[in-house]
């Protein structure tokens, strides 16, 4: 189905599954550029290390905002689109019905 809804919900489980990983693979990046500067500068320590990772976690935290947002609105979507379903079916089959009644009624 090529609905506009569907790629909605294509788009925000992509974007709740992947960018958690995204923003790990960030953070790798971000920890092995620290490492690579102390190692070519000499320098090094705790509070060097602990700087870098510091501010390497920072693309983790917004992969996990990214994600927990994406998720909740990709659940609120999903329900709202299986709700219009049910009701769909519903009402498709009172519409049979009523016009199966109807050509009973008249004979048919």
């Amino acid at each position: 189905m090529d609905h506009p809804v569907v790629r909605l919900l294509i788009v925000l489980a992509t974007a709740g599954a992947s960018a958690p990983f995204i923003g790990l693979f960030g953070t790798v990046m971000g920890i092995l550029i620290a490492f690579q500067s102390m190692a070519i500068m000499g320098t090094g320590g705790f509070s060097v290390v602990a700087a870098g990772i510091s501010e390497a976690l920072i693309s983790t935290a917004i992969g996990l905002a990214v994600a927990i947002i994406a998720v909740i609105f990709f659940n609120y979507f999903s329900v709202k689109v299986e709700n219009i379903n049910a009701i769909m079916h519903v009402n498709a089959g009172r519409l049979v019905d009523a016009a199966m009644q109807g050509r009973e009624g008249h004979g048919g």
